[in-house]
């Protein structure tokens, strides 16, 4: 299966700090990828390069075969990157609908007034939200805010979905609607990359992983071979949950 993104030789430097180093992967076509490792690995900084917030300091990155290394973030949006963030921060003083909307027609593409509307509430019944389209978004739980990013990513029209931590906060059910969600946007055709701690979520969800450590890419593959790599075992997943993993599987 060819590759959406891939990414050859990408560094990020803040000063002297390699926050991202020497990292080469490829996410192919309608895959549900997973990015894990320890906190300050790089994950959401090898998003921001992804998307163009951090440009990298060395190497490549491509997207659906061209160069998009220095391109802006609004220009990586309407290609069709979107991406969610680990800290959800609606438009406080717009309505559901309204956030929705504002990014129908800033990188979907789609007409202002009435058509961007229409676009918008597709996508917020969609995720569950239909009903509360014309509340402040400032007023939703934390779950519900989380769906309208999903919306919000959704009325870009992309490709390739980047979800930062999007389980952060919610309870075992809501992680469980989550999911459904997740796997209902991967149904569509959208390929998915996901930074995610939640191991169970990851090995439910995902073809293949990606793991980052000290900003390096350790390992990448099929979940089950992830979890049985030593390097990962020693960066991340510890030797008291290899050890649960190969009980459970036995």
């Amino acid at each position: 299966m060819s590759a959406l993104l891939e990414l050859e030789g990408v560094t990020r430097r803040f000063g002297g700090l390699r926050a991202v180093s020497n990292v080469t992967l490829a996410v192919p076509v309608g895959e549900v990828v997973g990015l894990i490792g320890p906190n300050g690995a790089g994950k959401t900084t090898l998003v921001n390069v992804i998307t163009g917030v951090h440009p990298a300091s060395e190497g490549t990155v491509r997207f659906a075969g061209a160069d998009i290394t220095r391109l802006k973030p609004y220009q990586a949006a309407r290609r069709g990157i979107a991406r969610t963030f680990q800290i959800v921060q609606p438009f406080s003083g717009l309505s559901v609908l309204e956030n929705v909307a504002a990014a129908a027609m800033f990188a979907g593409g789609a007409a202002y007034g009435d058509a961007a509307n229409d676009e918008a509430m597709q996508h917020l019944r969609f995720v569950g939200l239909g009903e509360v389209a014309n509340k402040s978004a400032a007023s939703l739980t934390l779950a519900m805010r989380k769906r309208l990013e999903f919306a919000k990513g959704l009325a870009m029209r992309p490709k390739l979905l980047l979800l930062d931590e999007v389980n952060a906060g919610l309870n075992l059910n809501e992680v469980e609607a989550a999911l459904e969600l997740i796997r209902a946007i991967a149904a569509r055709g959208v390929t998915v990359l996901i930074i995610e701690h939640l191991m169970k979520v990851v090995l439910s969800l995902c073809s293949r992983i990606v793991v980052l450590h000290h900003g390096e890419l350790i390992a990448a593959g099929a979940p089950q071979a992830i979890i049985e790599d030593p390097r990962v075992i020693e960066a991340y997943l510890g030797r008291r949950y290899s050890r649960a993993q190969a009980g459970s599987n036995g």
